[in-house]
């Protein structure tokens, strides 16, 4: 399936002056934050198909193809904001109130890249998930990093966000194996808790860390 813009530009005729599509990354992991992303294309441009092809569900490219789509993401959108939550706002609330503050900080995040005005006009489509917390008009649909080109884009920045703050770990926490999968539960990770024991970045409420906690 390879996204489009059907469900954008059918708010946009609903009357919806500015569509931003918001999607997460590094929800599964065990280690590490929760990085969402809010992007907002500029639905007027013919071209922007064109100008974005390529882009799809992150999961479906090679890390190398992800961050050559990042900067051209970046330079197409009207804006984009990038939202965090941290390992202990996981552990405090759970996975999905922590992944929906994330995403509400990444839209707040998008206020300073738009037109004055477009704000108030401001309507989310986002992959699954509902955001009760923002009074903003959302539409919540299943897949749809792969079928909404916004929420694609979405996708792309907050997989590449993360991914950089993961790499980054990995210098701060040596032989974790952080780089290479980014805090999600390998072979590699589960050797490395056992011999080194949770850092500081470790979601311990997740029943991995806790098992290991218990042992």
């Amino acid at each position: 399936m390879k996204p489009d813009l059907t469900e954008e530009r059918a708010l946009r005729a609903a009357g919806h002056l500015c569509v931003a599509g918001v999607d997460e990354a590094g929800r599964g992991a065990w280690a590490g934050p929760v990085c969402a992303a809010a992007v907002v294309l500029p639905l007027d441009r013919h071209d922007l198909p064109q100008l974005l092809d390529g882009v799809c569900d992150s999961k479906l490219l090679s890390p190398a193809r992800r961050e050559e789509l990042w900067p051209v993401i970046r330079e197409v959108a009207q804006a984009v904001g990038v939202g965090w939550a941290a390992p202990a706002e996981v552990d405090a609330l759970g996975i999905a109130p922590a992944t929906r503050r994330a995403m509400a900080r990444a839209v707040a995040g998008l206020e300073s890249g738009l037109e004055s005005g477009l704000e108030s006009g401001l309507t989310l489509l986002i992959d699954h998930v509902r955001l009760p917390e923002i009074d903003l008009p959302q539409r919540a649909l299943s897949k749809a990093d792969a079928r909404c080109l916004s929420v694609a884009a979405a996708s792309i920045v907050a997989k590449v966000e993360r991914d950089c703050v993961m790499v980054a770990l990995e210098r701060d926490f040596p032989g974790y194996g952080f780089a290479a999968h980014k805090g999600y539960g390998t072979p590699q990770h589960r050797v490395a808790l056992e011999c080194l024991g949770p850092t500081p970045i470790h979601r311990m409420s997740w029943r991995p860390l806790r098992d290991l906690a218990e042992a």
